[in-house]
């Protein structure tokens, strides 16, 4: 760790010389939310004095309709699309303190890493990456780097969403297993501290001072895997109805398109009536009437001159009927064979399952989702738009159906048997489907657990209150804390996404002549803001219960869990005092 604070101080230092500016400089790429809120982390830290300088780089024109950071206040924006030399070089990013590379392509933020280097070979590097099994590769090229998956990071929450559980957020610190779960669930020994009192859904207090009300706490694991005693608890297992007539049933209902349908039951229905008419007319019974009809549609009659007028208009009108009878006879059995063939591939014909949980979009996240719920022993339904989704051979390989279609549109939920799913999880990147996923669903079964990820924070309260959507996500909201602090050379233990907030668990380092600096411990913990889980001193062990009246001294590790803001306000009175301002010296007055 000496050998990157060397190199940032250089850099500092190289800074003022050049340009007279002693800010750190961060440079960030992205096109999307993540951008967007990992820049508002980096204006909320402690450099809300102007002592950070953040250059964003976007392309030229917005990829979609939701913020990327480039309308934010005090952020330097370059516009291009690609990622090389010649846009570092713009961005200033020969002597900045971090760089991060956020877009979606993991062979693109590879690329861009190693242009980067071209520009500023020793740099703080954070990297963006969905297989996160090539961190091992990227620490070997960048030393001084930390590669995150934002999905990783957001699934738990949406698990846990589904299952109604709080998030199942494990971390491993100071030789503990830690995890997050209700109170009532869990001994009293093994509670760990209140993290929030979440019995009023509309007014969630996070960290109250009262910590014996928070109903949601931070437990030790003893003997048992994290969390897995709540999932065997609660869990609803799925149950799979065998109906094989219902199957049939549905595979006979996809077996032709709707319009061949209605013209072969209307034709049928004319067949018949004349069929009636013609026996009417020739006064035989109904066996003969019918066998005349068949013989009559199917392979017509010689004529017969001496039959009557109206019989003989009604054998015409058949021979017509069979003409166009064995076309559409012909037409229903080719695109029945067509469509049972689509509908077996695209998973459309499902038995009836209940008890499962329906996860629609296998792209980043999603696939993280499905893959924790079957750890969990969750039978899943996956659905997405696209025949081969990021996904799709994961789910392959897990046996988890795929049903390939529209979401947004009733039947293809019905297919998945949301009527008798326990959670609808709907992870799509379009929110516009996803909402409309999510009231298709509440309107099979209005009693459904949906978990929505929407982006806008107002607008999903606004949907909560309109449609009692009541677990909105937003991937981005979740994930931002951990890629700032990991640019910011911060250690994020782990992030414990509470309703829409987010509560981060860290590791503050005390600076000799900080304000923290000799005074007792008691001062670290402030109600809704910040409370403390642990001290060390430097060199020694975490003393999990310490004494308050305990004095900090330089070297000291706290660890305590956060808001933001109020890890901010920590962090600043933990850091060494800022260099004094040489003062010029006063000229002396000639004595009189």
């Amino acid at each position: 760790m000496a050998e990157p604070l060397l190199d940032r101080a250089r850099r500092a230092s190289r800074r003022l010389r050049v340009n007279g500016d002693a800010r750190a400089h961060y440079v960030v790429c992205g096109r999307d939310a993540l951008a967007y809120w990992v820049v508002r982390a980096l204006l909320a830290t402690e450099f809300q004095d102007g002592r950070v300088r953040i250059t964003l780089v976007v392309p030229e024109r917005p990829r979609s309709d939701e913020p990327d950071g480039r309308g934010l206040q005090g952020v330097e924006v370059v516009r291009a699309d690609r990622l090389d030399e010649v846009t570092f070089r713009r961005a200033g990013l020969a002597g900045a303190d971090g760089l991060a590379l956020l877009h979606q392509d993991d062979v693109g933020n590879m690329h861009a890493a190693l242009c980067a280097q071209e520009v500023e070979p020793r740099l703080r590097l954070v990297v963006r990456m969905f297989n996160t099994g090539l961190a091992n590769g990227v620490r070997r090229i960048f030393p001084d780097s930390a590669v995150l998956s934002d999905a990783s990071m957001a699934a738990p929450a949406f698990v846990a969403a589904a299952l109604g559980e709080v998030a199942p957020t494990h971390f491993r610190h100071g030789g503990r297993t830690l995890y997050v779960a209700r109170r009532d669930d869990v001994r009293p020994t093994d509670v760990v501290c209140g993290v929030a009192d979440t019995r009023d859904s509309q007014q969630v207090r996070l960290l109250p001072a009262d910590e014996p009300v928070a109903d949601l706490v931070i437990a030790e694991a003893t003997g048992t895997p994290p969390g897995t005693e709540l999932a065997a608890r609660r869990l609803v297992r799925a149950r799979r109805r065998r109906r094989p007539l219902t199957v049939l049933l549905r595979a006979v209902r996809s077996f032709a398109t709707r319009k061949i349908g209605l013209a072969v039951i209307v034709l049928l229905m004319v067949i018949g009536v004349l069929g009636w008419l013609n026996g009417y007319a020739s006064h035989k019974g109904w066996a003969d009437s019918l066998y005349l009809t068949l013989v009559t549609t199917l392979t017509g009659q010689d004529p017969d001159p001496d039959k009557s007028a109206a019989e003989q208009v009604m054998q015409v009108v058949l021979n017509l009927a069979g003409l166009a009878l064995i076309p559409l006879i012909t037409a229903v059995v080719v695109d029945g064979i067509v469509n049972a063939r689509l509908a077996l591939h695209s998973g459309r014909i499902q038995p009836e399952r209940s008890g499962h949980v329906v996860v629609v979009g296998l792209g980043n996240v999603g696939t993280r989702v499905m893959a924790q719920l079957c750890d969990f022993g969750v039978e899943v339904v996956a659905i997405d738009r696209v025949p081969e989704p990021r996904g799709g051979a994961l789910a392959r390989r897990l046996g988890v159906p795929l049903i390939v279609g529209d979401a947004a549109l009733e039947e293809t939920l019905q297919s998945a048997s949301v009527g008798g799913c326990q959670a609808l999880v709907v992870v799509s990147t379009d929110d516009e489907t996803n909402l409309q996923a999510a009231l298709n669903g509440l309107a099979v079964n209005p009693e459904l657990q949906v978990v929505l990820r929407l982006f806008d924070g107002h607008f999903a309260e606004r949907i909560q209150q309109a449609f009692g959507i009541g677990v909105s996500r937003s991937v981005s909201y979740l994930a931002a804390p951990s890629f700032a602090a990991a640019l910011l050379d911060r250690a994020v233990i782990a992030t414990i996404p509470v309703g829409r907030h987010a509560l981060l668990v860290t590791e503050v380092s005390v600076a000799a002549g900080s304000s923290l600096d000799g005074r007792p411990l008691a001062v670290v913990g402030r109600a809704e803001s910040v409370r403390l889980l642990a001290h060390a001193r430097a060199g020694q062990r975490l003393d999990w219960a310490p004494d308050s009246r305990l004095v900090i001294v330089a070297g000291d590790r706290l660890t305590v869990v956060a808001r933001r803001a109020g890890l901010n306000a920590l962090l600043r009175e933990a850091a060494p005092p800022p260099p004094e301002d040489p003062v010029a010296p006063v000229p002396r007055q000639p004595e009189e």
